[in-house]
């Protein structure tokens, strides 16, 4: 919203720019007397208009600065000499160039939304809302940012799915970017919406994600993806193919990564793979936390080259009862230090296990 108050108020700026450029130039030759040689500067409006103003609009101020052109003529007594016809035609050139110009940059807005429309649409048959608990007492919150600001969706993934073998969960990285890696997020999304439901066990999903992405994969393509189940309880059941570790945030503020013992290949690769993914657990007591992310995160650099220091801002997931406004402050806190468009696509899913004495009040 902060954003969208910037670009109006920037726009508003610029809409009134021609005008105040024409008011300056038109005082101080007034004052000056027709020494001071500023007419042709009155061509600024309508070059200035077609940066921000619509059709109309620029007609207009080159109008104005035509009418202005020839009122100061008239006053200093230099209407229709060689110098100010020069500057009439000037004007009149560079309105004519501006309305066009202004055509073309109308036009590309229009398809700038359009695709912008179309994205949004992709993106919510893409990475649809997920729910807002995992069970009883355990809330989720999701964060993407995409490196394509025009395209808000890229290679990354997230889902959360309620079945009768409990609450699973991926989160994922198609190696590249652009329209290739999104389609094959589709794929792995996809295949793990139906796999989540059918398999009885966590291993049965991945191997169901494997053989999806062997028909579609090609070469030395990848897709690196942690996937997780609750089932009740006090811990998580984990499948690391490849990805950066959860970050688990316990109760007593300790932070720890949950490394897997055996790390699975990334999905793609199962050719390469030497034994089946077993799954590890993760302790989820009342009050703990349980972030998953992609690259990213950890991999954005800051004007001096720093890697965003992921355990240090920990601290901002406990600053709101809501595990989503909690989750926003990271987001936050990451563009900040980025400091301009993310290079990678960064995405956040946080698990948190609300404490004994919160669920009680919740009911």
């Amino acid at each position: 919203m902060l954003a969208s108050i910037g670009t109006t108020g920037t726009q508003d700026t610029l809409k009134l720019l021609p005008f105040v450029v024409m008011a300056v130039v038109a005082v101080i030759d007034f004052g000056s007397g027709p020494t001071s040689g500023l007419l042709p500067l009155l061509a600024l409006g309508p070059a200035f208009a077609s940066v921000a103003c619509g059709l109309a609009r620029t007609t207009v101020i080159g109008v104005v600065a035509l009418v202005l052109c020839v009122a100061l003529g008239l006053y200093n007594d230099i209407l229709w000499t060689p110098r100010t016809n020069i500057t009439m035609f000037a004007i009149l050139g560079v309105t004519v160039a501006s309305v066009l110009a202004s055509a073309g940059r109308l036009r590309h807005e229009r398809q700038l939304a359009d695709v912008r429309s179309v994205a949004e649409a992709a993106q919510r048959v893409l990475l649809r809302p997920v729910p807002r608990r995992a069970g009883p007492g355990i809330g989720v919150a999701v964060s993407y940012t995409s490196a394509t600001a025009e395209a808000r969706i890229g290679g990354d993934l997230y889902e959360v799915v309620t079945t009768p073998h409990g609450v699973r969960i991926i989160v994922g990285d198609v190696q590249g970017k652009g329209l290739e890696a999104v389609e094959t997020a589709a794929v792995v999304l996809g295949a793990f919406r139906e796999a989540a439901h059918d398999e009885k066990k966590l291993q049965g999903v991945v191997a169901r994600l494997e053989k999806a992405l062997t028909r579609e994969l090609s070469g030395e393509q990848f897709v690196t993806a942690v996937l997780a189940e609750i089932r009740g309880g006090s811990t998580i059941a984990v499948i690391n193919c490849g990805h950066p570790p959860p970050m688990v945030l316990d109760a007593e503020g300790t932070i720890w990564f949950a490394d897997p013992p055996d790390e699975a290949l990334p999905l793609g690769m199962s050719a390469l793979q030497v034994s089946k993914p077993q799954p590890h657990h993760i302790p989820f007591e009342p009050g703990d936390q349980v972030l998953f992310y992609t690259d990213g995160v950890i991999e954005a650099r800051n004007g001096f080259g720093e890697f965003y220091p992921l355990p240090e801002r920990a601290h901002l997931l406990d600053g709101e009862d809501d595990p989503q406004g909690s989750l926003d402050a990271l987001r936050a806190d990451l563009l900040h230090h980025v400091g301009r468009p993310l290079g990678d696509d960064a995405a956040m899913l946080l698990l948190r296990h609300r404490a004994a004495q919160e669920n009680s009040s919740a009911a």
